[in-house]
């Protein structure tokens, strides 16, 4: 199982490296990432029929994902209903919490929480 997660973050990486490739939209243009919060990885997809973008970010010893939608393209859906929806994806770990925070303009499904030991 190691070997898969190693081959997706690979992926990943070869995916943000490349991402002005893979940019659908100038959408997202306006999230905003916190002063203290490294992105790692960020890239617009496809979830469905849905636009969003995908990050995974740093901050304070933990890193982990975020699906990020805009608000009003999922503003019809319950958190249950939008949680049920982002475990469709074989991204998220399925023993992993999930975290959902609605702002004016966009929406925010974070996962995969992994909290680094201080060296």
């Amino acid at each position: 199982m190691s070997y898969l997660w190693l081959y997706v973050d690979t992926v990943r990486l070869w995916l943000f490296n490349h991402k002005k490739e893979f940019s659908m939209s100038g959408k997202f243009d306006a999230v905003s990432v916190e002063p203290d919060t490294q992105i790692i990885a960020s890239l617009e997809v496809k979830m469905g029929d849905y636009d969003i973008l995908y990050q995974k970010w740093y901050w304070e010893h933990v890193t982990a994902e975020s699906f990020i939608f805009v608000t009003a393209d999922v503003a019809i859906m319950s958190d249950e209903e939008l949680e049920v929806f982002a475990r469709t994806s074989p991204m998220i770990k399925p023993e992993g919490g999930v975290t959902i925070t609605r702002g004016q303009q966009f929406t925010f499904i974070n996962f995969n929480f992994v909290v680094m030991e201080d060296e």
